[in-house]
């Protein structure tokens, strides 16, 4: 029997679920009909790929191996195809941009603007996501690009560096003629009553570890999984939170204020696969970031 790319993707599948029944729902097609296909790989490789004797189908050792060499053939494949759709006018063409939530509070707008600007029949597919998942998502080609931060990566994961973010205590804007504010000695915060992000975004982690290493316990009034509703609780109430400088560049009724001693800056990364295509919609993104951040006048890394 002749080897098929189905067969493979047959075989992922029911590795991923662990059972034929679900694989089969999830690939449109009957359970018999999967069990024969793959029945009929053993066959051809001459050695069983998946140990059916437990409550979960699971890989043999072979299949294991034999699963790795999958996934990076269909991901090739995969990339192949994109290559030979590449159109280098941009008149057509797509980019996969996943993103550290804090970004899409400052940073997927403009860009977004200012690539259907440019290139209005480049399409995007934007996805929030934490780092790790970035770069696990990026080995895997599900992603052309990230944006995250500098630090150890991934083996196979290539950083470069776009700009500095500044982290300071966020509070609603004074009103006008007050005068440009003194940094706020980090001690006053605690007294002082927080709305924060929850604990499962890194810059509550980032953020903790200052407060730690300052000796200071804030009392958090509110904690949120969305820096929409972080930005909206400060600017009706006495709260204030702590987010990157940039996010007040497009909230006119917010303010940085800078605490005292400041909080350690984040290098901001553009994140990709090493050995990946890159397409001319990446090629494009990829200068068209580094313009605008330097037309917003972002710290240089």
């Amino acid at each position: 029997m002749a080897l098929e790319l189905r067969h493979l993707r047959y075989l992922l599948a029911v590795a991923e679920h662990g059972n034929f029944t679900r694989a089969a729902e999830d690939l449109h097609i009957s359970q018999p009909t999967l069990s024969q296909q793959i029945k009929q790989l053993e066959r051809t490789v001459g050695v069983q790929l998946l140990d059916r004797t437990g409550r979960t189908v699971r890989l043999t050792d072979a299949g294991e191996a034999y699963a790795q060499h999958a996934r990076h053939a269909l991901r090739d494949l995969a990339a192949a195809e994109r290559a030979v759709n590449d159109v280098q006018d941009l008149s057509r063409g797509h980019l996969r941009l996943g993103l550290t939530p804090t970004f899409t509070a400052y940073l997927v707008g403009p860009l977004t603007a200012e690539l259907h600007a440019r290139h209005p029949g480049v399409t995007l597919a934007v996805r929030e996501m934490t780092q790790d998942r970035i770069e696990a998502a990026l080995l895997d080609d599900d992603l052309d690009l990230g944006i995250a931060f500098t630090g150890p990566h991934l083996p196979g994961i290539e950083a470069a560096d776009l700009f500095t973010e500044t982290l300071s205590l966020v509070t609603a804007a004074p009103e006008p003629g007050t005068g440009h504010p003194q940094p706020l000695p980090v001690a006053e915060l605690t007294d002082r009553q927080l709305a924060l992000l929850s604990g499962d975004f890194a810059t509550r982690v980032h953020i903790d570890g200052y407060f730690e290493q300052h000796h200071v316990n804030p009392r958090i009034a509110v904690e949120a999984n969305s820096i929409q509703a972080l930005t909206e609780i400060v600017r009706r109430t006495s709260l204030a939170t702590v987010l990157p400088d940039a996010i007040t560049h497009d909230h006119p009724h917010l303010a940085p204020l800078p605490l005292a001693p400041a909080l350690p800056t984040r290098t901001v990364a553009l994140l990709r696969r090493s050995d990946a295509y890159r397409s001319a919609a990446v090629r494009a993104f990829t200068r068209l970031v580094r313009e605008l951040v330097r037309s917003r006048g972002y710290t240089p890394a």
